[in-house]
């Protein structure tokens, strides 16, 4: 499929274009399929409640509930006569459907039919492999059907739980009209820093193998964007890695002069259907020398409202974009299409995973250029600020708008 713009007319002694001068946008296809791995649905305080949830996830419904500290994910539809499991209640750790009663194990076996003398003893739903990790809730999708590996890829946090942290803050957005690629090219993406994010970074570098894929970045912030820290200067060191096709951890440490910040970032996601997606993110901060951890806790939340308004401006792209499949690359925009390599293995059968989707592979941009560039822009910005607000100082005051009103319409 290709979006193809309307030709233009040209004129002068150059010509027109000739069509075969003109690169073609290959919007590509979503994936038919589903990707294999784990994939986080939220924090386990959110369904440790007694009662069945239902996620709509992997273009079906399902129905989770925990008991005994167990996660239990069944079809949301009763293979009786179809009624929503997720609608119905808890009974004896066992799930009832509000149709008809019938109640189903976590492990899919009908649990018994409570009209009836005796249980179908093949009667089964299918039940979903899941995992309680860093104090979040995952479940396993394999097209192929099989389970999920002994070596699992996403790591255990040692700071969740630890009082030497806080606990997670956590947020959850629905993007429509997107396939979840959009959000894993972010990975390899760093000229966006400066432009969605308004950082300058000056060490960018990937590294992808096996089922991780890595992103380090050393960066400061815009001078001539106001982020409402207090401070005139901000360093960011980072490490991000996506485990497996949905799933990232990002330890950060943040510098606002001499004052340092520890944060980990999760960003997570998972599909609902080919062209929409539920993305989540939390943080946990660790708790600074002198701080309560009360203030920590509303720290972290701070932190996490800064990563919120981030994320809202790549979801404003994210809906405005379209799918490209053959994007058009320079040296700094990094690797694009090695990265969307790796990603395909957890969308194809495991026996046709290649080598050349899970060898090692470094990359390391050369931001030199790109910052030079950009102190030019933030310079000349800073000139326009500065000459703006010492106009406003030497205008003289109108005071035919003394009281009348308090309100400021400038936008």
């Amino acid at each position: 499929m290709t979006v193809t713009p309307r030709p233009a007319a040209h004129t002068g002694a150059s010509g027109a274009a000739r069509d075969s001068d003109v690169r073609e946008i290959d919007t590509g296809v979503p994936p038919t399929r589903f990707a294999r791995g784990w994939h986080c649905l939220g924090l386990l305080s959110e369904f440790d409640d007694g009662e069945p949830h239902s996620i709509t996830v992997f273009g079906t419904k399902l129905a989770l509930w925990i008991h005994d500290g167990e996660v239990n994910i069944l079809d949301a539809y009763c293979r009786h006569m179809g009624g929503d499991l997720s609608q119905g209640s808890i009974r004896d750790g066992n799930v009832a459907c509000p149709f008809h009663g019938w109640m189903w194990k976590g492990n899919g076996r009908c649990a018994g039919v409570p009209y009836a003398k005796r249980n179908p003893k093949l009667a089964k739903t299918r039940s979903w492999p899941t995992m309680i990790r860093n104090g979040q809730v995952f479940v396993y999708n394999d097209p192929e059907g099989n389970p999920p590996p002994d070596d699992c890829v996403v790591p255990e946090l040692d700071e969740v739980g630890s009082d030497a942290w806080t606990g997670w803050t956590w947020n959850r957005l629905v993007i429509e009209g997107s396939n979840c690629r959009e959000i894993i090219d972010n990975v390899v993406d760093m000229a966006h820093f400066f432009y969605v994010h308004y950082a300058l970074p000056d060490y960018f570098k990937n590294v992808f193998e096996g089922e991780t894929a890595a992103q380090y970045m050393n960066s400061h912030g815009r001078p001539d964007i106001d982020f409402g820290s207090g401070y005139a200067e901000s360093r960011l060191e980072s490490m991000a890695a996506y485990y497996g096709p949905s799933y990232m951890l990002n330890p950060m440490v943040q510098f606002y002069g001499d004052f340092k910040i520890e944060t980990i970032l999760t960003n997570c996601h998972y599909p609902i259907d080919a062209n929409s997606f539920v993305l989540m993110y939390g943080v946990v901060a660790k708790v600074p020398d002198g701080m309560t951890g009360e203030q920590a806790s509303r720290m972290a939340h701070k932190i996490s409202k800064g990563v919120e308004v981030g994320f809202l401006q790549d979801v404003e792209i994210w809906k405005n974009k379209t799918r490209i499949d053959n994007p058009l690359l320079v040296e700094e925009d990094g690797p694009v299409y090695q990265l969307r390599r790796w990603y395909e293995q957890f969308y194809v059968d495991k026996a046709d995973v290649s080598d050349e989707m899970t060898q090692r592979f470094e990359y390391e941009i050369d931001t030199t250029k790109a910052v030079e560039n950009w102190s030019i822009e933030v310079a000349e910005n800073l000139r326009r600020k500065q000459e703006r607000e010492a106009a406003e100082a030497a205008a003289p005051e109108d005071s035919s708008a003394d009281n009348s009103s308090d309100t400021d319409t400038r936008v």
